[in-house]
């Protein structure tokens, strides 16, 4: 196939129709689920990267928005698999790393589901953020995000910094997003918290048995420390590595 085709070109012509049912029923599409009237192509990521890697070069501005606000998802992960790219080669060049960062956070209402989420945010506002003091954009997202997408995408971003061996931002997200009611918050925060104690096992576990810096509810248990506030999925995901005697404990209320 022609490399020189417009990525929106390559992604229709990469469709496989067999795929589509499985990808519409993983992503929740029914009615009343998280992603309710997506629509797939039927493309599988490893394709989606491979025609990213060989036209990204290619992509313009005006063809990236066209494609992040497209209604099929591969081709808005497409859109954002790109931007990640002219982020990455453009590391001597940060007025061009600003404008992919604005235009991110310019086009969030298009990064409606995890995997968009996921496979996006830390490799290009993680690493954004990465050399600077003021990392408030993700505090922000996380405390008053729109959508939960804009909320995962605050402590998402935050994996960035851990793999650096800076904790301290996902621990403070976390507090923020300690009681929110969204099963897909808390797995996110939960798989944070674990990657944060897999550099630091010592400081998650002072967390988890601490309190929270600061109160986000008017809930009685405040008191209590944190992973006995916790949902159970967070805490399940965020002790998954433990000994398995330590993870009982946790999950039993010993600590």
């Amino acid at each position: 196939m022609d490399s020189k085709l417009k990525l929106e070109d390559r992604m229709l012509a990469a469709a496989d129709p067999s795929q589509v049912e499985g990808l519409s029923r993983f992503f929740k599409t029914g009615p009343g689920q998280y992603g309710e009237g997506d629509k797939f192509l039927g493309i599988k990521v490893p394709v989606t990267r491979r025609i990213v890697k060989e036209c990204w070069r290619e992509t313009d501005w005006t063809g990236l928005g066209r494609c992040v606000g497209s209604e099929y998802h591969e081709i808005r992960l497409s859109a954002l698999l790109v931007l990640v790219e002219i982020f990455s080669h453009a590391r001597k060049d940060p007025a061009q790393q600003r404008r992919c960062v604005d235009f991110y956070l310019g086009h969030t209402e298009y990064i409606n589901n995890w995997d968009l989420v996921d496979l996006s945010c830390y490799p290009l506002l993680g690493e954004w953020l990465l050399p600077q003091q003021d990392r408030s954009l993700l505090y922000n997202l996380a405390r008053d995000g729109r959508t939960i997408w804009e909320q995962r995408i605050g402590i998402v971003s935050t994996m960035t910094f851990v793999r650096n061996g800076q904790l301290a931002d996902t621990f403070a997200i976390s507090d923020i997003l300690l009681h929110h009611p969204h099963d897909l918050i808390h797995k996110a925060v939960g798989w944070l918290l674990r990657e944060a104690g897999k550099r630091d096992l010592a400081a998650l576990e002072a967390w988890l048995q601490g309190h929270p810096a600061t109160c986000h509810s008017e809930r009685s248990e405040e008191s209590l420390p944190r992973y006995k506030q916790m949902p159970r999925t967070m805490l399940r995901y965020a002790i998954e590595r433990f000994p398995e005697a330590l993870r009982q404990d946790y999950l039993n209320g010993k600590i």
